[in-house]
């Protein structure tokens, strides 16, 4: 079996969404001739620990930790100036990291006799690894992953870098792109995007999308709930332009409009949040009893929350480059067998949620289409009758295993290629 070193900076026992694409890959590379060696970081500090999502990760799979030296997960007197500096880092807080591991990660694919090397992004800095090893070892076969887009991320370009470092970011970027074997992103947006953001061919670029893993819902009750209060559920960050405001504004409206009526409804927010000023934000808009922040809980309990709900809330902001990528939470949302309230502007999200029909989509800055929705769903469950009928035949292209194929296809034709 063929080993390929899989290098991925945020990887288990680390929790959040930014694993779960990884790890899923490792899970299932076995199945079609290839063994993962990982090559990661060591996880005293981290701040988000999730060790059931170790039980993917098959026996006997290789995990090479190196120390993360990471700057923003300091404590003590030296927190806030750290903080700081990992703001600074370029192109992010795992420089130090990439940097401290290069001798290491050479000698992993010395011993063993490693041909292919997979880098994932964010955070950055991992490419900058596979970009140092391509340049040690030409004869390396070198897939890139992007997970987001770099210097075209939206959340960058909300928050524009100075000229200074979005210059050097963007010069990483192209090193990236020219001289990686094969590149891999997450939409066809994003790809569309790094192509002509870079003057590139694009002919050895690939789109592998994110997806659920069957797995992870076996032995989960998909009874319909027999709540006594209609239960919606989100799961998901809240940060940047991806905001709950709308979402909370249109429940205030019903519940002002008698629509609502009082305690019947329920929201549990799933995910690590800034607990204290989200509930100061829904205490002032008097949806205390209707709003519960559950916070962070391990995978699998997410998705028993999930399953647990009459229908599911998706959210994503508007503003430039939202119509590039699909939100995370979609493709799990998709194997629920739940309504999907699909908060999204226009773009990749949306068009996937109308042609999956998992849900139904209210555009993000348009309060009142939410309001509609959650109404229209609210009522249905009152009488019983809320159901919808998602298009399975689309669902199940989005399955891990599937797309860990797609991968090792990839895979497949950089060996080729080598003995050629």
């Amino acid at each position: 079996m063929e080993k390929v070193l899989i290098i991925a900076n945020q990887f288990p026992p680390m929790g959040g969404s930014g694993v779960q694409r990884s790890v899923k890959f490792v899970k299932h590379l076995r199945s079609f001739g290839y063994e993962p060696v990982v090559f990661t970081r060591k996880t005293e500090g981290a701040t988000l620990i999730d060790k059931t999502l170790l039980n993917d990760v098959p026996e006997g799979v290789q995990i090479i930790r190196t120390k993360a030296y990471e700057p923003s997960e300091m404590q003590g007197i030296l927190k806030i100036p750290f903080k700081v500096l990992a703001k600074l880092m370029i192109p992010d807080s795992a420089r130090i990291w990439f940097e401290k591991s290069k001798k290491q990660a050479l000698k992993t694919i010395q011993d063993n006799n490693i041909k292919i090397i997979y880098t994932t992004s964010a955070p950055y800095s991992d490419h900058l690894l596979g970009l140092y090893i391509k340049r040690k070892m030409p004869h390396i076969k070198w897939i890139v992953d992007f997970r987001d887009e770099w210097t075209n991320n939206p959340y960058t370009l909300d928050n524009p870098h100075n000229p200074i470092r979005t210059k050097i970011e963007k010069n990483m970027e192209k090193n990236v792109l020219l001289e990686a074997d094969y590149l891999i992103t997450n939409t066809p947006v994003m790809r569309e995007n790094f192509i002509k953001n870079n003057g590139i061919s694009g002919e050895n670029f690939y789109v592998i999308p994110n997806g659920y893993d069957e797995e992870d819902f076996y032995n989960m009750d998909f009874t319909k709930p027999n709540n006594d209060k209609f239960t919606m559920v989100y799961t998901g960050a809240l940060y940047g332009r991806r905001k709950p405001d709308n979402f909370f504004g249109a429940i205030k409206n019903l519940k002002e409009k008698g629509i609502i009526k009082e305690n019947s409804l329920k929201v549990k927010l799933i995910g690590n949040y800034h607990k204290d000023r989200l509930q100061a934000q829904i205490d002032s808009l008097n949806l205390t009893n209707e709003i519960e922040i559950v916070g962070y809980v391990p995978h699998n309990i997410c998705i028993q929350h999930q399953l647990s709900s009459d229908a599911l809330v998706l959210i994503e902001g508007s503003g430039i480059g939202a119509n590039a990528f699909y939100t995370g939470k979609i493709f799990e949302y998709m194997n629920t067998k739940r309504p999907v309230l699909a908060i999204l502007p226009d773009g990749v999200a949306k068009d996937l949620v109308l042609e999956s029909k998992i849900g139904i989509v209210a555009n993000t800055d348009n309060v009142l289409e939410i309001e509609n929705i959650i109404k229209e769903y609210y009522e249905k469950w009152q009488k019983n009758s809320l159901h919808f009928e998602p298009d399975f035949n689309i669902i199940e292209k989005f399955e891990r295993k599937r797309l860990t194929k797609d991968l090792a296809d990839i895979f497949n034709k950089a060996l080729q290629a080598t003995k050629n």
